[in-house]
């Protein structure tokens, strides 16, 4: 059972590397040749780019605003 917070994206990163890789060898042995308008194939590539985009948000950093009065009621800071 999945107990922290790293350990839930630690399996995210490992399913999804496990899916772009099972994609990359379902591209890798379509029948060819391969015509622009087959549907299934180009599924297979925007399948592909998905997974790669959640890698590489999953590892993107994060910027979190903060705001420079620690309480409402504490003013507001002029520059």
């Amino acid at each position: 059972m999945i107990e922290t917070y790293s350990e839930c994206l630690h399996v995210a990163r490992a399913e999804l590397s496990t899916a772009r890789r099972l994609l990359s060898a379902e591209i890798r042995d379509y029948p060819t040749p391969i015509s622009g308008c087959d549907a299934q194939f180009n599924h297979l590539l925007a399948e592909r780019a998905r997974v790669a985009g959640a890698l590489a948000e999953l590892d993107a950093a994060v910027f979190v605003p903060t705001p420079r009065t620690p309480t409402a009621s504490s003013g507001v800071e002029s520059r």
